[in-house]
């Protein structure tokens, strides 16, 4: 089934579950689109079944707290930062609940985790204005990037580069094989001091990127070029908190929450808002997802996870 207009806005939401007591802090849907696992500052990791729609399972990370949470591509595995402690990043079996590995380096919050589309190697980015590379097979870090600033960072989906956002002015896109020569393309933005860049994400199609702030809008920029695409804005964010953008699997529509409860879609290409939907929630939806395989998406606030899906038709796979 195609995405479009009146497809988007003949979604609804169809589960809401309450299952954390604090506020959620990150959700990945699994490659295969079938479970989408959330972490949450009352130290729970939270797997749900997408198709059946109900809480799996829960584990506890007590000692070192959970904030961003990735999968990876071996079945039942997540890496995830820490906001206990130390600023560790480890690797997860969801399996026997038992930590296969530690990232040791950070040593100031992890503010972007990025899994390579391909192989075993993540990248993340701290308040500590570094980017580690990392391969899932090695404790050690694999390459260093210091910067002049807080970073973002994500893969590319063919992942053969990585960009990253610095000092909320500047997207710098490296190849992985050669990162350290430095950028081969530098994209610089009008720096706007009333807010920061808080996330960034291509599109499935590799020609877009979106970088999301804690302001009231999100910028949409060539990912060849650099030239920004499109400004979106007219929607709530008057307390200045970290929303999730996110793309829709087929690139052509972006979506964010705001701090009502509502959840704003654009088409990418015109920049036309096609869609405002009624999340349900109470509070500002910190997190927002498509599911990449059928026709879902997540999204969060503070303790309550909402799953939307479309009742335009009985089929909900993506063709």
């Amino acid at each position: 089934m195609k995405l479009t207009d009146i497809v988007l806005r003949s979604f609804r939401v169809a589960k809401v579950f309450r299952e954390n007591s604090d506020k959620i802090n990150c959700f990945d849907f699994s490659p295969n689109g079938e479970t989408v696992i959330s972490s949450s500052d009352d130290d729970s990791i939270v797997l749900y079944d997408c198709q059946e729609g109900k809480p799996k399972r829960t584990l506890y990370s007590k000692k070192y707290g959970v904030d961003l949470i990735r999968y990876t591509h071996a079945a039942n595995t997540v890496v995830y930062s820490s906001n206990k402690i130390d600023d560790t990043i480890r690797y997860l079996s969801l399996h026997d609940n038992k930590y296969i590995r530690y990232f040791p380096g950070h040593n100031k919050r992890v503010v972007a985790l990025s899994m390579s589309p391909i192989d075993d190697t993540f990248i993340s980015g701290s308040l500590d204005k570094t980017i580690r590379l990392w391969d899932l097979r090695s404790p050690n870090c694999q390459g260093l990037m210091h910067l002049q600033g807080k970073p973002v960072c994500s893969f590319d989906p063919e992942g053969l580069i990585f960009a990253a956002g610095v000092n909320s002015e500047m997207v710098k896109l490296y190849d992985l094989r050669s990162f350290d020569k430095g950028p081969f393309a530098t994209f610089k933005m009008q720096y706007d001091r009333n807010c920061e860049w808080t996330g960034l994400k291509f599109s499935n199609d590799g020609k877009l990127i979106l970088i999301s702030t804690n302001g009231s809008f999100i910028r949409l920029i060539d990912a060849f070029k650099g030239a920004v695409m499109h400004t979106f804005g007219g929607y709530n964010n008057s307390k200045a908190v970290t929303l999730e953008a996110s793309f829709t699997p087929d690139s052509q529509f972006i979506m964010i929450g705001s701090d009502d409860g509502k959840i704003h879609v654009w088409n990418g290409e015109s920049g036309i808002k096609v869609a405002v939907l009624d999340g349900k929630h109470t509070g500002p939806i910190t997190c927002l997802q498509f599911n990449p395989k059928f026709m879902t998406f997540a999204s969060a606030c503070s303790n309550m996870v909402s799953i939307a899906k479309c009742i335009a038709s009985g089929k909900h796979e993506f063709c």
